[in-house]
């Protein structure tokens, strides 16, 4: 006998959907929740694994950042090898392995990015998302005459998106303490927040005066209270250090500090 067309079209898993909802309705309420309480919970633990993991690999460089002639390729040259050379003004970037002084035997990428105003952004942009610290140097010697240049670079670097979201450790090296009239850490720390604080209040009035958007960037620390550095996302650290250190360039560089927060990194 030939066959209906109703019977040909037919499901052939009808059955076992049929099935399935029959055992399904007569399950515990509270086993099906169960059930899908723990898959969501497995779900959500394999994307954050995945996410946690992801973002420890990645970020594995150490940016030397700062304004022209702070001493950044020497310190790089001296945290890399120990010895001292004559540096001309970097227009690109430097990169070399560097192994941290612990016992994990850590080695991240130290990369030297390039201090001119006109090639800062440009490189910055290009490895921010990788850093897993920010080492800014500062030269100490004429940092009174450089305080609002260094604080503009800082304050574009504290309220970039990547940077606050992945929080890299900042450690402020205040370079060529083997001069005389060096300032220290302490007073460089102080100063900057004053300036910081300056250039917020001035930044958001520009701002509220335009049409209020704030371009990618993000609030300076905490409204309705003046800036300081602990209320940043990232761990912050001033140290004092001499990349030329107080021999000359026949002596060894006074760098102990830099490299002991860079082995707890």
């Amino acid at each position: 006998m030939k066959k209906t067309d109703s019977e040909v079209t037919e499901n052939p898993f009808e059955p076992y959907y049929e099935s399935l909802r029959q055992q399904m309705e007569e399950q515990d309420p509270v086993v099906l929740v169960g059930v899908i309480v723990a898959l969501a919970v497995v779900v959500i633990t394999c994307v954050f694994l995945k996410y946690f993991l992801t973002s420890k690999t990645v970020r594995s460089a150490v940016l030397l950042v700062g304004l022209c002639d702070s001493g950044k390729t020497l310190l790089f040259i001296r945290l890399l090898s120990g010895k001292f050379k004559r540096t001309q003004t970097s227009i690109t970037d430097s990169s070399a392995p560097y192994k941290a002084k612990n016992d994990r035997g850590s080695t991240w990428t130290l990369i030297d990015l390039p201090g001119h105003d006109s090639l800062r952004s440009q490189y910055l942009e290009k490895f921010k998302s990788a850093a897993r610290a920010v080492v800014f140097v500062v030269d100490s010697g004429i940092f009174q005459k450089e305080v609002r240049d260094v604080a503009e670079f800082l304050y574009m670097l504290l309220t970039d998106t990547v940077i606050c979201r992945n929080a890299p450790t900042l450690l402020v090296a205040c370079n060529k303490q083997d001069i005389t009239m060096a300032k220290s850490a302490k007073l460089i720390q102080q100063q900057l927040e004053k300036e910081l604080n300056t250039l917020r209040v001035t930044r958001s009035a520009a701002l509220s005066a335009q049409d209020g958007s704030v371009g990618g960037s993000v609030y300076l620390g905490k409204k309705g209270k003046d800036f300081d550095f602990s209320q940043l996302p990232m761990k912050v650290e001033f140290l004092e250090c001499s990349a030329r250190g107080s021999k000359g360039e026949d002596g060894d560089a006074d760098v102990e500090s830099l490299e002991k927060s860079l082995a707890k990194l």
